[in-house]
């Protein structure tokens, strides 16, 4: 049952949405957009965050996976069915694991996996291992190849006057491409490597952003720093392409959009930047990828479509498929969520996954020779 909220919540789940400003009082200048004061903003982002259902999930920055030294790949399983949860339980205990969704398709288990560039396996061999230790039946990865749009933002209020995203050719890379409103800034700084300093910032600036008057007090308090110099390091990872943006990310079926597919489509490859750039402009669409295709994956272009039931999100692909003229299509819905929570970056619990499995490797080789 979605949430009920009137317009002023929905005004300010779409400035939210949007970017919340790097200031001192983020939320008075938010509450000035609206013609509201800061202490009604404060107390409707509570209401929001609370309860059975929130409504926000949670309002950090949003970085680019690539540009923080991280690989990050879909992947697709096929699990027999009276052992689909089983795997899934497998699959969540790497800390990598963002998202893990059932799917009704032949390939049921859908998840996403973000690793550093440094870790003793790798990509490759970590899906091998999550593939082995599920008894999955077969597994595919889907890495980025080309990325046409990325960002999720639901227009709840009906006042927007502009589409959220501008079509234009994709580029290839996780977390690069065209597009305003989608998240995506152009690179305007030169981006230095990373120091330890800003490994600590990025550490703070990823944790759910506390519902005060001055949160951003809290957070250079805690990483032993002045605030205007957490301020000028938020501003620099945004110009640099590190941080897409500072927003907030909702629990999309309590507002409302009860519909969520994932529309896959058997492009030609030499089509597929004129179909992403077309099927990207759609409001609906959150993401768009080009991605892999296998012996037994035709579908090149992966579309992330929102709508407020299944029904509305097929005939956004009935659209898609009439202006592109691609007719080989499916619509993947989500008919179970494993899992679901933010990539935590520069954090131990993924080398300590590894060695836990070296560990069992092991024990299960000395037991193996006895």
């Amino acid at each position: 049952m979605p949430r009920h909220l009137d317009q002023n919540d929905r005004r300010l789940l779409d400035l939210l949405q949007a970017e919340i400003p790097a200031v001192v009082r983020p939320f008075d200048a938010l509450a000035q957009k609206l013609a509201m004061d800061e202490v009604q903003v404060l107390a409707r982002v509570a209401a929001l965050k609370s309860g059975p259902h929130p409504v926000i999930r949670q309002i950090s920055a949003i970085f680019d996976s690539a540009a923080l030294g991280y690989h990050k790949t879909l992947v697709a399983a096929r699990v027999a069915e009276d052992h689909l949860d089983a795997a899934a339980a497998v699959i969540n205990e790497h800390p990598g694991v963002s998202h893990n969704y059932r799917r009704n398709h032949d390939f049921n288990l859908w998840y996403t996996l973000t690793i550093p560039a440094e870790t003793s396996l790798g990509l490759q061999k970590t899906v091998q291992e999550l593939h082995r230790r599920s008894g999955a039946l077969s597994t595919r990865m889907f890495p980025t190849i080309r990325l046409y749009k990325i960002g999720v933002n639901f227009d709840l209020s009906g006042e927007s006057a502009t589409p959220k995203f501008s079509p234009s050719p994709g580029t290839p890379g996780e977390g690069r491409g065209g597009g305003r409103g989608g998240g995506l800034r152009a690179t305007t700084e030169a981006r230095a490597p990373l120091t330890a300093a800003d490994k600590q910032n990025i550490r703070i600036l990823q944790q759910d952003l506390p519902i005060t008057s001055r949160p951003f007090d809290v957070w250079a308090d805690e990483a032993g720093i002045s605030v205007p110099t957490l301020l000028e390091a938020m501003a620099r990872y945004q110009r640099q392409g590190v941080m897409r943006r500072f927003s907030a990310v909702l629990h999309h079926r309590e507002a409302g959009i009860a519909g969520n597919a994932m529309g896959i489509w058997a492009v030609p490859w030499e089509l597929c930047d004129a179909f992403g750039a077309l099927a990207a402009a759609f409001p609906q669409v959150s993401h768009c990828y080009q991605r892999p295709t296998y012996d037994d994956w035709p579908y090149s272009i992966f579309t992330m479509i929102h709508g407020a039931d299944h029904e509305k999100c097929r005939e956004v692909l009935r659209q898609i498929s009439r202006q592109t003229g691609i007719d080989r299509y499916a619509a993947l819905f989500s008919t179970r969520q494993y899992k679901k929570i933010r990539v935590k970056y520069f954090t131990p619990s993924i080398a300590a996954w590894e060695q836990q499995l070296a560990a069992q490797a092991a024990q299960e080789e000395l037991a193996h020779s006895a």
